[in-house]
């Protein structure tokens, strides 16, 4: 079948509302780990991970940091206008958009929207001010000015005014320890609305084990956006648009993943993690068939339209080279990639992540990689008390059919 007239509905399981995790546990590795490889299913704690990957395993990490993009305003009536703070005016790069001082312009999603008629909105805390207006909108989204006196920077004015925007499944408020909880122990680039959750996992003790194994990691940066949210509506998936994700690779990275194939297993640690290099390889695969563009924008149909078959190696080298022409350290660009039954991995020999939404795009692309037994995975992990979502339980999923490129990977 092509990937494109896959069936939404033929990527469902029901998920009793119980079964969604409200809140961290007491420990971040104390979560299940279920691991999957083919023939084989078994029940294992996060902290047992260094023992499930062979020592000549390289991680990929989003090392990303979610930001408080969560602000509630009110009007004169008492209405509450919500506002989730997305991504730049113009796609402007998120940390330099950030950074913006005295005013700002960002795509928002607004709740209650309906109800506000337009005039400025304004938030007070400690002597600032924040002050919004609509100026403009289209699919659903509004763009946003915002405006402040005094040096802060858009970040530091988020930080102040706003929460951490937990997902709706979350049915609470945020509180103090999200701050933390909903980031990853790595956290470095802020700009993401929603955490890379397979990586909030991760604590010091098990980095430092898998470090000891000789197991080394490599870091990307995507900013999630608010698409990760959002089920799929449409009947196929060829009638889903993607949200835009910024992304930003350093050549660093490029250089161990290209060193990597050889040697062993490339395990991207969450969906995000995997979209980004997968990514990557298509921007490589365009770079070794002649494209120059001035910087990386991979589209979320450019695996079905053109199947290319630049190995993995060459797609690498091409982005090294195209890095080496214009003088940079790092790809820097955007993906709306969207990874479903039939695509081909060229990157990723396994994948840790979460238990995701029944008719979401992570559900398909954790189809794409393991195959019908998916819903193997998914039975078993409810039957064993898995906990799903955001701050739900891991997994460790391995591949049946390596990649052309990739490492060939077994499981420990």
């Amino acid at each position: 079948m092509d990937p494109l007239d896959q069936r939404i509905a033929d990527h469902t399981y029901e998920l009793p509302a119980e079964r969604i995790a409200q809140w961290p546990l007491p420990q971040r590795d104390q979560a299940k780990l279920l691991v999957y490889a083919p023939g084989s299913l078994h029940d294992r704690t996060f902290r047992d991970l260094p023992d499930e990957l062979p020592g000549n395993t390289l991680l990929v990490l989003n090392d990303t940091r979610v930001v408080h993009a969560r602000l509630a305003f009110h009007r004169s009536s008492g209405a509450r206008i919500e506002c989730m703070v997305l991504a730049p005016e113009d796609n402007r790069p998120m940390e330099q958009a950030l950074n913006d001082r005295s005013g700002t312009r960002w795509w928002c999603m607004l709740g209650n929207a309906k109800r506000w008629k337009g005039e400025e909105l304004a938030l007070e805390k400690e002597g600032h001010r924040l002050a919004t207006r609509k100026v403009g909108g289209q699919n659903g989204e509004y763009l946003m000015e915002f405006r402040w006196e005094g040096d802060r920077t858009f970040l530091e004015q988020l930080d102040c005014f706003g929460t951490v925007p937990l997902p709706p499944y979350m049915r609470r408020a945020a509180e103090l320890d999200d701050d933390s909880r909903y980031n990853t122990v790595f956290a470095e680039h802020p700009g993401s609305v929603a955490a890379p959750t397979a990586s909030l996992h991760f604590t010091p003790h098990v980095l430092e084990c898998l470090k000891q194994k000789g197991i080394e990691s490599a870091h990307v940066t995507l900013h999630v956006g608010a698409g990760t949210f959002l089920p799929v509506k449409s009947a196929t998936m060829q009638g889903h648009r993607m949200h835009s994700e910024q992304v930003l690779v350093p050549r660093s990275t490029v250089e161990r993943l290209l060193a990597q194939l050889p040697k062993g297993p490339i395990v991207p640690v969450g969906t995000t993690a995997m979209r980004t290099i997968e990514s990557l390889y298509w921007f490589g695969a365009d770079l070794a068939l002649g494209a120059n563009p001035a910087h990386m924008a991979v589209d979320q149909w450019r695996p079905y339209s053109d199947a290319a078959r630049v190995p993995a190696p060459e797609a690498l080298q091409a982005v090294l080279q195209w890095l080496g022409r214009h003088g940079l350290d790092a790809v820097a660009g955007t993906t709306t990639l969207l990874i479903a039954p039939g695509y081909r991995f060229r990157l990723s020999d396994a994948l840790i992540t979460n238990f995701h939404q029944p008719r979401s795009t992570l559900l398909l692309l954790v189809a794409a990689f393991i195959g019908p037994l998916w819903r193997t995975v998914y039975d078993h992990a409810l039957q064993q008390g898995y906990r799903f979502l955001s701050y739900g339980d891991g997994s460790l999923l391995w591949r049946s059919d390596p990649a052309p490129g990739c490492s060939q990977a077994t499981p420990a």
